[in-house]
């Protein structure tokens, strides 16, 4: 099942949405938040009030290089390689990576 990934250049846009997911009964472990500055997605989280959603935190070990990182946890979520390298590139450039694995939310996100 591939997720639902959104790029965020706006932390104002993220929050809406999330809260969206939050009130349609979607699972804060099917909510995922990734960006290059581990500081700026805790900063996210809390605003959200969803302690699970930071996916920077999640340790999977093993990678000498944050893209390298990157790229095996969107495979994890099932981004293919092709979107998870357009994906990367979108983090390097500042922006912030929602996912969402609940297919019920296709058609939320807009």
């Amino acid at each position: 099942m591939i997720p639902v990934v959104k790029v965020y250049t706006n932390e104002k846009d993220l929050e809406t949405d999330v809260n969206t997911l939050k009130d349609q009964g979607i699972s804060q472990k099917d909510i995922y938040i990734l960006s290059s500055d581990e500081a700026h997605t805790a900063e996210i989280v809390e605003q959200t009030e969803l302690e699970n959603i930071n996916y920077n935190k999640k340790d999977i070990g093993g990678y000498s290089y944050k893209e390298d990182e990157f790229l095996r946890k969107l495979e994890i979520l099932n981004v293919t390689e092709i979107e998870a390298e357009k994906y990367i590139e979108e983090i390097k450039q500042g922006k912030v990576l929602l996912i969402v694995t609940d297919q019920r939310i296709k058609g939320v996100l807009k």
